[in-house]
């Protein structure tokens, strides 16, 4: 059974062979892709390693009370939900904000 999601193509399967089958063919088939459209093909277990590989944006789906609590936090604060977010998660690696930074 193939399902679609998010741009890409993957399959249910019934063992852990024809999955690893389907996933490998998979591959070749995102890589021919990529090729055609002339982008450029990551080396096996390389990772993002240039800044200009990072965007200023990621989706991050949290717990509907963990929402609530972080809205009203931002409301005590006078500050956007992002701003409160951004400080939280930049104080909580160790990288303090300045004001400015937030904004």
């Amino acid at each position: 059974e193939a399902h679609a999601a998010t741009g890409f193509l993957f399959h249910i399967q019934r063992n852990p062979e024809e999955a690893l089958k389907h996933g490998k063919e998979a591959i070749a088939g995102w890589i021919e892709l990529a090729r055609e459209m002339g982008r450029s093909i990551p080396k096996p277990g390389s990772t993002v390693g240039a800044d200009n590989h990072y965007s200023d944006k990621w989706l991050q789906r949290v717990p509907k009370s963990l929402h609530r609590k972080l809205v009203e936090g931002a409301k005590r604060e006078g500050v956007s939900l992002n701003t409160l977010c951004l400080t939280l998660l930049a104080e909580g690696v160790g990288f303090p904000l300045k004001k400015d930074d937030a904004a």
